[in-house]
């Protein structure tokens, strides 16, 4: 079969490489210069099964109150925005109950399991290298509360058998001495050994350039309009360079699949919610530079996460429809932050080797990905993977090909799909 697939960040290229692998002739069309140059070019770079809970936790609502207008919270939602999340906003409350919120949590932990599953696969097929760590993450806490309820919530994940160990201050402070610095704030931790790490950029090319040796073409600074089709069946795709046929077509255009999906009628529950980086450059700093392990700071929601050469400090959610901006406001809070656990690594941040980024996560109303067939009968989602994009793509992308193909899914597909 011909396969156009839309979107060259980390689920378009997984998706690009599993078809391709299965023999059929594979075409990645996107907007940008090369794969991986828009939400998965610096964001967390965590591979963390540990991580999937969606952000629509129960009391969602009352702290979204407490948090209007105020350019430090973890979560900022902004009046321009309102309108265009409204229905999606609702539902988004309406998923944050006790009950719906923990089964999509389970939805979420199993496809990130069977995601780091393949991409471990995957290594022991290719070369891939991104500056790759597999020593766990960690889950610092400064409030008592908060880490009290998420000790009651970790247990949920022994069902799923994710492996956890819950830290008090000592044992936190012996995993990852770097921590020092805040002393008796902390208040517990909780250690996720089998949660791994990894420069999610350089893996969205390194997979790429092993796709394109197997025959995957990609267009690259194309720009897909929409879809040209039929009452059950797209004919093709509309771009800048003209239109384009195939026999199946993929959209995993992260946050950009909702305006596409329109074009052909369908009303995607994907939003997009903002997220910051800092990428520092610790090179010559020595050990004490920043951590060992990926360590995520529940209170703010910001995980500094060590990257080779580089810390990556990333987090925070905004709802701010498609605006791009990076607020200076936003990207503040993220140096405190650094400054508070370790205050030497922003004294470069005048000397150019801090790079300041900002990118749309796609997120769900659910907080679960809308992945699988459409009403169309040769159109196929993969989508709406929002903070968990990095941990569920190379798992996304081979349960959409064994889809495609008709080969039967190591995962159950049901749970993911449109109109669940």
């Amino acid at each position: 079969m011909k396969v156009i697939i839309i979107g060259a960040g980390l689920i378009g290229v997984s998706t690009a490489y599993f078809l391709s692998r299965q023999g059929h002739e594979v075409a990645v069309f996107d907007r940008r210069e090369a794969a991986g140059m828009d939400t998965s070019f610096a964001n967390g770079g965590m591979l963390t099964p540990s991580q999937s809970e969606p952000w629509n936790q129960p009391g969602i609502f009352w702290k979204a109150l407490g948090w209007l207008g105020h350019e430090n919270s973890p979560f900022l939602v902004r009046p321009q925005a309102l309108l265009s999340m409204f229905g999606w906003g609702l539902s988004f409350l309406r998923n944050s109950n006790r009950q719906r919120f923990f089964r999509n949590m389970q939805k979420n932990a199993r496809l990130a399991s069977y995601s780091l599953q393949v991409l471990r696969e995957l290594r022991q097929t290719h070369a891939l290298h991104y500056d790759e760590n597999t020593n766990g993450t960690i889950k610092i806490f400064t409030d008592k509360r908060s880490f009290m309820e998420i000790v009651e919530r970790a247990g949920l994940y022994t069902e799923l058998g994710i492996a956890y160990q819950v830290l008090d201050r000592t044992e936190v402070l012996n995993l990852e001495p770097s921590l020092t610095t805040l002393g008796s704030a902390i208040q517990g931790g909780i250690y996720y050994p089998d949660d791994e790490s990894g420069d999610a950029h350089k893996f969205c090319q390194s997979l790429a350039q092993q796709a394109q040796q197997q025959g995957v073409q990609f267009h690259n600074q194309v720009e897909v309009e929409g879809f040209e089709y039929t009452p059950n069946h797209v004919t093709s795709i509309t771009t800048s360079t003209g239109s384009y046929t195939a026999d199946v077509y993929v959209l995993a255009a992260g946050s950009y699949s909702t305006l596409l999906a329109k074009t052909v009628g369908l009303n995607l529950p994907v939003r997009p919610i903002k997220g910051y980086s800092l990428t520092i450059d610790i090179s010559g700093r020595g050990q004490d530079s920043g951590p060992r392990i990926p360590v995520v700071d529940e209170s703010m929601h910001i995980a500094m996460v060590p990257l080779g050469s580089r810390l990556r400090v990333a987090g925070t959610a905004e709802l701010s429809g498609y605006d791009l901006k990076l607020r200076q406001s936003r990207i503040e809070n993220m140096y405190r932050h650094v400054t508070w656990i370790y205050p030497d690594l922003v004294k470069a941040r005048d000397g150019g080797s801090i790079l300041e980024w900002t990118g749309l996560r796609p997120y769900t109303s659910d907080g679960v990905p809308v992945i699988g067939k459409t009403p169309f009968e040769n159109l196929y989602l993969n989508t709406g993977h929002g903070h968990l994009g990095w941990s569920m793509a190379a798992g996304s992308g081979k349960l959409v090909s064994d889809m495609i193909c008709g080969s039967p899914p190591a995962l159950n597909p049901a749970p993911y799909r449109l109109g669940r």
